[in-house]
This record gives C-alpha cells, sequence and structure tokens, in this order.
C-alpha cells in the first residue's frame, strides 16, 4: 500500500507537468494558464451545484426515514472531484469533472459497492426475523457478532454475544 502511495504521489505529478508542458508547446502557455484557471472556475461552480444537490437528497432521505448511503457516498465522491479539481493539472481535472457528473458517479459508486461487498461480509436481521446474508469467498476471518435491542430508555445497548 506504501508503495502505491508513492508511486501515486510521484507518477501522477510528472505525468501532469508533462501534459501541461506539452500543451503550452502545442498552443500558447497563456492558452495552457487559461485552461488550468478555467477549468479551476467551472469546477468550483460544478461543486458548488452538485453539493446543493446532495444535500438536497440527503435532508430529504433523513427526512422520510431513509438510510443516506447513496447521498453520503455522493458527497464523498464530490468531496473528492473538489480536491482534484483543486490539483492543478489536466488528467486531475478530467478526473474530478468527471466525478462531477450524476451518471459516472452513479457507475463509481456501483464499482466500489461492488469492491466492498467480496470483502466483507454483512448479516442483517429483519422484522420478523428474516435476513439476508452477503457471504465472501474466503470466511476465515474473525466474526463478531453483535445483538442490538432498544433500553427501557430508548437508546440502544449493543452486547456482544
Amino acid at each position: 500500500m506504501l508503495i502505491r502511495l508513492i508511486l501515486l504521489l510521484t507518477i501522477v505529478p510528472l505525468v501532469e507537468l508533462t501534459l501541461l508542458l506539452w500543451l503550452s508547446d502545442l498552443t500558447d502557455w497563456r492558452v495552457t494558464l487559461a485552461l488550468v484557471i478555467g477549468t479551476g472556475i467551472a469546477g468550483s461552480w460544478l461543486f458548488r451545484r452538485q453539493g446543493w444537490c446532495i444535500w438536497g437528497e440527503l435532508q430529504d432521505d433523513l427526512r422520510h426515514g431513509r438510510t443516506p448511503v447513496d447521498s453520503l457516498q455522493d458527497g464523498v465522491l464530490v468531496l473528492l472531484a473538489a480536491a482534484l479539481l483543486v490539483t492543478p493539472g489536466i488528467l486531475t481535472d478530467a478526473v474530478g469533472l468527471s466525478l462531477l457528473v450524476p451518471a459516472v458517479r452513479r457507475r463509481v459508486r456501483a464499482y466500489l459497492g461492488q469492491k466492498f461487498k467480496a470483502r466483507f461480509t454483512f448479516q442483517a436481521f429483519g422484522p420478523g426475523g428474516a435476513t439476508w446474508t452477503t457471504e465472501r469467498p474466503d470466511d476465515n476471518d474473525e466474526i463478531i457478532d453483535v445483538d442490538s435491542r432498544p433500553a427501557p430508555d430508548g437508546r440502544l445497548d449493543h452486547l456482544p454475544r
């Protein structure tokens, strides 16, 4: 993991610098500078717009008693997009702008959901004892089993078995 992070922090800036210099040679340094500033401005506008849309969805989910999983995931992806847009460069701006498009975020969310499902086991008990389970292929890890029940004052007490 550390090697990947080091590679990411060294290769991405080198690629960005190469792309900016290449674009500057093809056009003019003013065009390259205008592109970097323009994508920053467009990105901040889109970030603000998408952020308010996600905030509205989150409030709507909470108001109707739904778990705001998609809204929270969208919020994290939009925050990542903003961080990428603040970083000067062509590649990071392209990835950041694409994450601000709702259709792209849905696909990224679905991909990440499948990736996390493959790594974790989820089991929930619904009303009437109904269950659903997502199994991992290798189930040799430690299992933590937790029961919860309402306390007399309305709080949930978590009791390990």
